[in-house]
Order: structure tokens, then C-alpha cells, then sequence
């Protein structure tokens, strides 16, 4: 166990473990609603075969990290799921490279020069198998998100998050399976909390959102 603790704990493994346990946090919010599931994503369609990483030109940083993440083949899937494979894996190649070679990294500058050649090559690792794992992922996204787009409008869903306002909120459709999470905004001042009934009305494709009312404002009752 202290060997384990020793390796996870220093360099370099503890930039993937520090990552890692960001991700895990993460995925634990999410799994209560309290964050979105693709709370990081960009729209990267409109960058497709305009975005240089040489670029002179002025690009906000989602552009840039949306042109990166293209460049490496990281897109089409939720920007999380990259994240959270990537720590992952690189979490794995860099402790078992350190485990083995623990002894060679002695202490202080020893420990950093050795051991940087180890992050380097670990988060190389790790991106080329990420984007190798989400290249069948990339395909099922797509054609489940068209798919979803075609059905869930006018159906009722769930409010999952602790709020659905013009800027955040999911929501749970019950689609006869496992269900779906859905990224939803209220209109103008509207509040919804967990619980809640929305109608899905519009799907609004460059913001991956779709535009929620109540389901007493839909049937056109009063709410109470």
C-alpha cells in the first residue's frame, strides 16, 4: 500500500491522479444533476475545415480547444468523456512505468528529470488511444442524437438538475428504456426545480439544447 500511495501520490503520476479525481468528482456531480454531462463541449461544426492551429487569426479559446480537440481526433463525443478516458489512461501507463522504474527516481530534480519523459509519453499514450476508443462512440452519438431530435419534441420529461433556468438545467425523458438526459433551458425568466414537468418544444442545434415550458403552460392550465 505505501509503494501505491508513493507512486500516485508524486511526480508524474500525480498530474493523472489529481486529473482523475477531478473526473470522478465530476461524473459524481453530474450522476446528481448538478452538473451538465457535456458542461465543457463546444460547437465545433462551424470550425470543420476553417480552424488552423497556425492561425494567425483571433480565435476565443473554445475555438482553439475545439480545433485542437479536431486536430487529435478527440471530437464527436462529449468533451468529459475524452477528458475522463484520457486521465484515465494516462493514469494507468504513467504508474506502472513509475512503479517499475521507482527506484531509478530517487529523489528531488532526480525524481522531475526522469520522471517527465514518463508524463510526456503517458499523455501521448493516452491520446492516441482515446482517440482510438471513441471512434466507433463518434458514430453512435450521431446518429442517436438524430434520432432523439425526431421523437422526444411536444413529449414530457422530468427535471433532473436542481434547476432549469435560460442557462442550465437537464432533464429526464422517459423513453420506455433506460431513459434519456436531455440539456434543457427555460424561456425568459422561468425557474424549474428537480422535479418539475417540462414540455420540450424547440431543439436549438447550435447549443445542443432544447427549449423547455411546463406541461400546465403546454395543456394550457393554470399553474397552481
Amino acid at each position: 500500500m505505501n509503494d501505491f500511495l508513493l507512486t500516485i501520490f508524486n511526480f508524474p503520476t500525480v498530474v493523472f491522479t489529481f486529473l482523475l479525481g477531478i473526473s470522478i468528482l465530476y461524473w459524481i456531480c453530474a450522476s446528481f444533476g448538478l452538473l451538465e454531462v457535456d458542461v465543457l463541449d463546444v460547437d465545433l461544426s462551424h470550425l470543420d475545415g476553417h480552424m488552423s492551429l497556425n492561425s494567425h487569426s483571433e480565435h476565443s479559446f473554445g475555438e482553439s480547444f475545439a480545433g485542437l480537440l479536431m486536430r487529435l481526433g478527440l471530437n464527436g463525443v462529449p468533451v468529459t468523456i475524452v477528458i475522463s478516458l484520457i486521465a484515465l489512461i494516462g493514469w494507468l501507463f504513467s504508474y506502472y512505468a513509475s512503479y517499475f522504474f521507482l527506484a531509478l527516481f530517487g529523489h528531488g530534480w532526480v525524481r522531475f528529470v526522469v520522471g517527465l519523459p514518463i508524463l510526456i509519453g503517458s499523455l501521448y499514450a493516452a491520446i492516441l488511444i482515446t482517440s482510438q476508443v471513441i471512434k466507433p462512440l463518434r458514430k453512435l452519438f450521431a446518429k442517436t442524437e438524430q434520432n432523439i431530435q425526431k421523437k422526444v419534441l411536444g413529449q414530457t420529461a422530468t427535471v433532473r438538475s436542481s434547476r432549469v433556468d435560460s442557462g442550465f438545467g437537464e432533464a429526464n425523458l422517459d423513453d420506455g428504456g433506460a431513459g434519456l438526459i436531455l440539456k434543457v433551458r427555460a424561456t425568459g425568466e422561468q425557474v424549474f426545480v428537480r422535479g418539475d414537468k417540462v414540455v420540450l418544444l424547440e431543439y436549438i442545434a447550435n447549443s445542443n439544447v432544447y427549449r423547455v415550458v411546463s406541461e400546465e403552460e403546454f395543456l394550457g392550465r393554470p399553474s397552481e
